[in-house]
C-alpha cells in the first residue's frame, strides 16, 4: 500500500498529490473536491513552466474553454506543442480555483524550452544509437517502441475484466458520484493501482517520462521549501507513483543534465471540442468531449438531461420528437444499463436508446447526434489580453471591422463584391489563404457565377494560430505580410503557370503593391519560357485576373498587355507541339487547348485594341483540324469548339465528320475523333439534336471489326459515361429506332418522340397538382386550352 494521504491529515504524509486523467470530468469533480477539503496554500499543475504568467489571465471572464496552451519556438513558430483544456479538465478547475481564492497556481512539468529541442534533436542515448543504425532496423525499433507502451487505462481495465477502457473508467469513476464523504478516497485507490502498474512496467515504454517527472520532484521540492507541506499537486495519475517516490536531488539534476534548449514563446489559444476528439495533441485523443462536458456540467438526472437535448437536436432538424419518445427513451437506456450490469446508463447506453427510439432505428440522425453532441462544436474563447504575435493581434481587429467570428462549425459564406464589406472580407481571406492560413476555402456559388461573387465555407481549427505564428515572419500586419510573402513566392516561383496563378491571387487579395514584382518576373518568365504547354497554362489564370480587375477597381494595363503576347505565342508554337503526340500527352493538350479557347473568349471580351485574337485563334484551330500529323482526340476536338462558335456549318462538320469515321480511318484514331468532338460539357445534346452527326457515329460504329472492338470500347465508354442519364436514355432511344440514316432531320418533327410543333396540354396538366402544392396554392383552376398554356411561362 502506498503512504497516500487520509482524510484526516491531508498534508500528513507529504504533498498531496491528486492523480487524475486529463478531460476526466469525474476526475475533475474529485479535484475540486479534494482542494475544497484540503484547502492548499498553493497549486502546482501539470503544464510547462513558462506559462505561470498567463495563469491569472484565467480569472478573466473572455477567457472560456476550451482553449489551449501554445508554445512554439521564436526562430521556428511551426516547431510548437499544446496543452489543451476544456471546462471539465481537472487542470483548468485546479487552476480556476487557485485563481477564485488567491491562492499561487504554478506549472511544474518540463519546460517547453526543453520539450520543443527535445522533438527537434533528441538527445537520448537509445535515439542516438538508433541513428547508426539502418532505415529499415530504425522503423522496427520505432514499431517496438509503440507496441511496448503501456496504456494505464486499458491495463486497468482488462484487470476488472472489462473489455473497453472508457467503459470502465465511466463506472468506476464517473459513475460513482464526487466522492464528497471521503474527498481523498478516489486519489489513493487510484494511486494504488498506478503504483501496481509502475512496479510492473516501469516507465510504461515512455523513457522521457522519467526526466519529466524528475523536474517535477524538484519543483515540489522548491515549492514545499517556500510553502510548507500544504502543496497540492494536480498531474496525470500515471505520474503519481513516482512523484511520491524517494529520490535524491542530485539523482534528479543528473537526469535533467545536458537537456537541448531554445527560445520558446508561449499564449492561449481557442481550442474546439471537435479537436479534442483527435488522438494527437497533449492529452488529447477523447472520444466524446460533448458528452463528458454534460456529465460534468449536469448538475443532477444526466441521462434525462442528455435525452432532452437530444430530442431538442433532433426536433430542430424538422424530426418528429415527443415528450413520450424522450420518456421511453430514458427507461430503454436504465433498462440497458441493469441488463448489462452498469451502474448508471453510459454513453453506450443512451446511444442506443436514442437510435432504437427516438431515431427509429436508423443510424443517418444518429450521425447527427454524435456530431453535433457527442463531439460538439464548440470554441473557446481568448481574451484581448493573452499574449500575442502582432500578425494575430491585427488578423483580430479586422475579423471585428469585418464582423467575421471565427467559429468550429463549418459554414457558408456568400459574398457580393460589389458591396465594401464583402469585398473587404473577400480580401481578407485570400490573402490569410496566401500566407497559408485556411480559415476559408473557395466554393461553388450556388447562385451567380459572376465575377461580382464569391462563396467561402469557413471553419476555424486551433492549429491556424500556429500557421498565424509562422507567418509572422512576414510582417505584422495581413496586409504587409501578404504583400512580402507574395513577392517572395513571385521569385521563388520555378513555373510559368505558378507565376500567372499568384498574379491572380494578388488581384484577388488585393495586393497592389506586390503585383509590380509579380508582372516583372511574369514578364521575364513568359519571355524565356518556350514550350507551348506551359504558355497554355498560364494564360486562363492571366485572363481571369483581367476579369477580376473591372469588379475590384484593379488597374490591369500591365497585365493585358502580357496576357495578349503570351496568346500570340500560343497561337504560333500550338500547331507543331500538336504534331505527333502519344495518347497521354494529347489528352493533356486537349485540356490546354480547352483552356486557351476560354480564355482568348474572354480575353476578347475585355480587351479593346485587340480584336483579331479570336480570329487568330480560330484559324489555328482550322489548322489543326486539318493536319493529319495531329492526333485524332485534338483534331475533333477543333471541329467541335468551332462548331460551338458557329464558325464551322452543320453540313462542313458533317464532311469532317464522315473523313475521320471513312473506313480508311484505324479504328483507334476515328474513336479518339469521336471521343474530341462529342466529349465533354454538351456533346451528348448535340448529338440528340443532330441526327446526321449520330447516324455517322453509329455507322461507324457497326462497321468496326470485331478485332479492333474490343480496342475503341474503352474510349467510347469514357465519353458517353459522362452523358446525364438523360441524355444516354435518348440517345438509346434514337438509335434503337434508327436515326436519320445520315440524311437531314427529320422533315416532319411531330414523329419523332419528345418533339412537336405546339405543346402538349394533356401533359402539361399532369403536372399540375404537384405545382401547386409546391407553390402553396390550394385552389385548382380549370383545365387551360392551348391559348392559356402559351402564358405559362410569365
Amino acid at each position: 500500500m502506498s503512504d497516500a494521504p487520509s482524510p484526516a491529515g491531508a498534508f500528513g504524509s507529504g504533498p498531496l498529490l491528486l492523480g487524475v486523467r486529463h478531460h476526466g470530468p469525474g476526475s475533475a469533480r474529485a479535484v475540486r473536491a479534494a482542494l475544497d477539503a484540503a484547502a492548499p496554500a498553493v497549486v502546482l499543475i501539470e503544464g510547462p513552466p513558462e506559462a505561470d504568467p498567463l495563469i491569472p489571465l484565467a480569472a478573466d471572464p473572455a477567457l472560456r474553454p476550451p482553449v489551449a496552451l501554445l508554445a512554439h519556438a521564436v526562430d521556428e513558430p511551426g516547431r510548437s506543442a499544446f496543452w489543451p483544456l476544456a471546462e471539465f479538465s481537472p487542470e483548468w478547475v485546479a487552476i480556476r480555483w487557485a485563481v477564485e481564492r488567491g491562492v499561487p497556481a504554478r506549472f511544474i512539468d518540463l519546460p517547453a524550452t526543453h520539450s520543443l529541442a527535445w522533438e527537434a534533436d533528441p538527445g537520448d542515448p537509445e535515439e542516438e544509437a538508433c541513428e547508426e543504425e539502418a532505415s529499415e532496423a530504425e522503423a522496427s525499433a520505432e514499431e517496438e517502441a509503440q507496441q511496448a507502451r503501456v496504456d494505464p487505462l486499458a491495463a486497468l481495465a482488462e484487470a476488472a475484466g472489462y473489455d473497453d477502457p472508457e467503459r470502465w473508467w465511466e463506472d468506476a469513476v464517473e459513475h460513482r458520484g464526487p466522492g464528497l464523504r471521503e474527498p481523498f478516497a478516489p486519489f489513493a485507490a487510484l494511486e494504488d493501482a498506478m503504483g501496481a502498474l509502475r512496479e510492473r512496467y516501469g516507465d510504461g515504454g515512455r523513457p522521457r517520462d522519467l526526466v519529466r517527472e524528475a523536474y517535477m520532484r524538484l519543483q515540489i521540492r522548491a515549492a514545499r521549501k517556500e510553502f510548507g507541506d500544504e502543496v497540492a499537486v494536480v498531474c496525470g495519475a500515471w505520474h503519481v507513483p513516482a512523484l511520491r517516490a524517494k529520490a535524491t536531488v542530485t539523482a534528479d539534476r543528473a537526469l535533467l543534465k545536458g537537456l537541448p534548449k531554445l527560445k520558446t514563446d508561449l499564449t492561449w489559444v481557442p481550442w474546439t471540442h471537435r479537436r479534442l476528439a483527435r488522438s494527437s495533441g497533449y492529452g488529447a485523443g477523447i472520444d466524446s468531449p460533448g458528452w463528458y462536458a454534460h456529465l460534468f456540467g449536469a448538475p443532477d438526472r444526466p441521462v434525462e438531461r442528455w435525452l432532452t437535448k437530444v430530442a431538442g437536436l433532433l426536433r430542430e432538424e424538422d424530426r418528429i420528437v415527443s415528450s413520450a419518445h424522450v420518456i421511453e427513451a430514458v427507461r430503454l437506456a436504465d433498462t440497458l444499463a441493469v441488463m448489462r450490469g452498469r451502474p448508471l446508463p453510459g454513453l453506450a447506453e443512451t446511444t442506443d436508446a436514442v437510435r432504437a427510439v427516438l431515431c427509429e432505428g436508423s443510424d443517418v440522425p444518429l450521425s447527427l447526434v454524435y456530431d453535433r453532441l457527442v463531439v460538439g462544436d464548440v470554441l473557446g474563447e481568448v481574451p484581448e489580453s493573452a499574449p500575442a504575435v502582432p500578425l494575430q493581434r491585427d488578423l483580430a481587429r479586422e475579423q471585428r471591422r469585418l464582423r467575421l467570428k471565427p467559429e468550429a462549425l463549418e459554414r457558408e459564406l456568400e459574398l457580393d463584391l460589389r458591396g465594401d464589406t464583402d469585398a473587404a472580407r473577400g480580401r481578407l481571406l485570400h490573402r490569410l489563404r496566401l500566407l497559408g492560413v485556411g480559415w476559408g476555402e473557395p466554393a461553388r456559388s450556388r447562385g451567380s457565377t459572376g465575377t461580382f461573387r464569391e462563396t467561402w465555407r469557413l471553419r476555424w481549427e486551433p492549429e491556424l494560430s500556429v500557421r498565424i505564428a509562422e507567418a509572422g515572419v512576414w510582417g505584422t500586419t495581413v496586409l504587409g505580410a501578404a504583400t512580402a510573402k507574395a513577392e517572395a513566392d513571385a521569385v521563388g516561383a520555378r513555373a510559368l503557370a505558378d507565376v500567372t496563378a499568384l498574379a491572380e491571387q494578388c488581384l484577388l487579395a488585393g495586393l497592389p503593391d506586390a503585383l509590380p514584382v509579380v508582372m516583372r518576373v511574369l514578364a521575364d518568365r513568359a519571355a524565356l519560357d518556350a514550350d507551348v504547354g506551359h504558355l497554355a497554362q498560364a494564360l486562363p489564370a492571366l485572363v481571369r485576373s483581367l476579369r477580376y480587375g473591372d469588379v475590384r477597381g484593379t488597374d490591369t494595363g500591365a497585365l493585358a498587355d502580357v496576357a495578349a503576347a503570351l496568346a500570340e505565342r500560343v497561337f504560333i508554337g500550338l500547331p507543331p507541339a500538336c504534331a505527333t503526340l502519344d495518347t497521354d500527352a494529347a489528352q493533356e493538350m486537349r485540356g490546354h487547348v480547352d483552356a486557351v479557347h476560354g480564355a482568348v473568349g474572354l480575353l476578347a471580351e475585355t480587351l479593346t485594341g485587340h480584336d483579331g485574337l479570336r480570329s487568330r485563334w480560330r484559324a489555328v484551330l482550322r489548322t489543326l483540324s486539318r493536319r493529319d500529323t495531329v492526333p485524332g482526340l485534338l483534331r475533333g476536338r477543333a471541329v467541335r469548339l468551332l462548331l460551338d462558335d458557329g464558325v464551322l456549318e452543320a453540313e462542313e462538320v458533317a464532311r469532317l465528320m464522315g473523313l475521320a469515321l471513312s473506313p480508311g480511318t484505324p479504328p483507334g484514331d476515328a474513336a479518339a475523333w469521336v471521343e474530341g468532338f462529342v466529349g465533354g460539357g454538351g456533346g451528348g445534346l448535340l448529338l440528340v439534336h443532330d441526327e446526321r452527326l449520330l447516324a455517322l457515329v453509329d455507322a461507324w460504329l457497326t462497321s468496326v471489326p470485331a478485332d479492333a472492338f474490343t480496342d475503341v470500347l474503352p474510349l467510347l465508354r469514357r465519353t458517353f459515361s459522362a452523358y446525364e442519364s438523360g441524355v444516354r436514355r435518348t440517345l438509346g432511344e434514337l438509335v434503337r429506332r434508327g436515326p436519320g440514316g445520315g440524311t437531314a432531320r427529320t422533315a416532319d418533327p411531330a414523329t419523332r418522340p419528345g418533339f412537336a410543333p405546339e405543346p402538349d396540354t394533356g401533359r402539361a396538366e399532369a403536372v399540375l397538382p404537384v405545382l401547386h402544392l409546391l407553390l402553396g396554392l390550394t385552389p385548382r383552376p380549370e383545365p387551360m386550352d392551348d391559348d392559356s398554356f402559351a402564358g405559362v411561362g410569365t
